[in-house]
């Protein structure tokens, strides 16, 4: 029996849920990234898909090609109020920034916004920024007043200087060795353009370290959170293999690796926390994903979104969902293609923008809607309009917190609509595609056009789908079940485990323990 894309991964209504384990306070802030082969997937693309998760707005924004004037400075870093305090500094701007397209969010401790985990630039070099925490160790001997680059800072620099995923590898570590890294803990990235991928990875601990490792054309790589194992210790002169001058002589001063004796340099085991790959931070784990993305090739760009959008990772935790649908083949550079969804893609539709369109329509940018500090300060004028249309991340934020109050009744019904909604545009792409072709050969101010009119158009059409939703399932709510009201007294940002759409598991027991 043949399934649709969700179907070949979640199976409702009957869920076990196997081999995960919550780790208490890490899920948060996190952010997931999942990388296919051009050699499994359906038409010899790659597929990079992940989400970001951060309790603050998040808006879509297109930044355009910029050049800059010589002695321009960028400032990068933190402040003291980070969770491990650094100090602001600045580093030299390039003369010139690509193109990219990316999910900007206003809030993280210490860090300055807009922050960013990456996205899809001009020469299709799509970048997912996640976390990859230090041992503790590591993280005691950060300096207090550290400087150098954050995570958001090498994300936002991949995008605007990379024209290939191993420069962006290069580039972040180059950054690193100069300027040093700020860090919270550990952090990676997970990065992709139409050949091949790269994951790398920043350790705290203020000595500039970091790795990186090549995927090719038959790898799949699940990040939650980013890991590196074995690592050759001539990685200086391998091609599949970079890292900071210090990698291996550190883990030795350190007593961590000893090469008389230990026949395999791990980078999980002596710079991480230990294989949290099998067991995770959700319901389901990185190792199973990776399973279920080499069981499913040839994997299609609806396949990925439907992996994304997975009820056991996809939740109120997720910002957003994106899909990067990376091809050799492009017929136009213009054409360089990020699906993104507007908040947790599990209740939320994925829409195509390319790299060539003009603007994003004002409900999918910035609103006050969970910006930091909007509760203390008036409105700038200037956004007046902006902020008075509806916010397509709270709508579909509505939408995610009626579903899932009585998923049994609703998921299945809404993941069918977003899925038929998904599955026309898909079929729409290659047609829309060959018209600006057609256009850029002629007049490429009016293949533009046309791109941003359809993508407009869907995501006009996709916030009438989600109010009709919204107002559908609501009704039925309130006659079936009623709304429930929280106890009194209750604080309203307590926070604790994710609002969810499981079905037929508890989320506050281990899911191995479930049956």
């Amino acid at each position: 029996m043949s399934r649709t894309p969700s179907e070949r991964i979640f199976f409702l209504p009957s869920l076990v849920l196997t081999t995960s384990l919550l780790l208490g306070g890490t899920s948060a802030n996190a952010s997931f990234g999942y990388y296919v082969g051009k050699n499994l997937t359906e038409d010899g693309s790659v597929l990079l898909g992940g989400t970001g998760e951060e309790p603050s707005s998040h808006w879509l924004d297109i930044v355009p090609r910029m050049r800059h004037e010589p002695g321009t400075m960028v400032t990068v870093g933190a402040t003291e109020a980070a969770r491990l305090p650094a100090r602001l500094s600045q580093i030299p701007q390039v003369e010139e920034t690509f193109r990219y397209i990316t999910m900007n969010y206003s809030s993280f401790a210490g860090f300055p916004a807009p922050l960013t985990n990456g996205g899809l630039n001009e020469h299709q070099v799509a970048v997912r920024d996640i976390w990859s925490p230090s041992r503790q160790e590591l993280i005691d001997m950060t300096p207090t007043d550290q400087t150098g680059p954050n995570y958001s800072d090498l994300a936002r620099f991949a995008v605007e200087r990379a024209r290939t995923a191993r420069e962006a590898a290069e580039i972040i570590g180059s950054l690193v060795d100069r300027y040093g890294y700020t860090t919270y803990g550990g952090n990676s990235h997970l990065i992709a353009d139409p050949e091949e991928g790269w994951v790398v990875i920043q350790f705290a601990g203020g000595q500039g370290l970091w790795a990186a490792e090549r995927l090719g054309p038959d790898d799949v790589r699940a990040n939650y959170p980013g890991y590196i194992q074995e690592f050759p210790l001539d990685y200086m002169d391998h091609p599949d293999y970079m890292g900071s001058p210090n990698l291996v002589d550190f883990a030795v001063e350190q007593g961590w690796f000893d090469p008389d004796t230990e026949e395999h340099f791990s980078i999980e085991r002596v710079y991480g926390i230990g294989a949290m790959r099998e067991d995770g931070t959700k319901f389901m784990s990185p190792a199973r994903i990776e399973q279920i993305l080499q069981e499913m090739a040839p994997v299609s760009v609806a396949d990925m979104m439907a992996m994304v959008r997975d009820a056991r990772i996809s939740d109120d935790h997720d910002g957003y969902g994106q899909v990067a649908h990376l091809r050799s083949d492009l017929p136009h550079p213009g054409l360089a293609l990020l699906w993104v969804a507007p908040t947790g893609s599990v209740t939320a539709p994925f829409l195509p923008w390319w790299i060539a369109i003009d603007d994003v329509p004002p409900e999918f940018g910035e609103h006050r809607y969970l910006t930091e500090g909007t509760a203390a300060a008036f409105i700038n004028p200037e956004f007046q309009q902006q902020e008075a249309t509806e916010f397509a991340g709270r709508l579909f934020t509505r939408l995610m917190f009626h579903t899932c109050a009585h998923p049994e009744d609703h998921l299945d019904r809404v993941t069918r609509i977003l899925t038929a909604f998904e599955t026309d545009m898909l079929g729409q792409v290659p047609r829309i595609e060959a018209l600006a072709v057609l256009a850029f050969d002629e007049d490429p101010e009016l293949a533009r056009e046309l791109l941003t009119l359809y993508t407009h158009g869907r995501a006009d059409a996709a916030m009438k789908l989600g109010r009709s939703l919204v107002a559908g399932i609501e009704v039925e709510n309130r006659v079936v079940h009623g709304i429930a009201r929280p106890p009194r007294g209750a604080d309203i940002n307590a926070g604790g485990l994710a609002v969810n759409c499981l079905i037929g598991a508890d989320p506050n027991r281990p899911a191995r323990d479930q049956e």
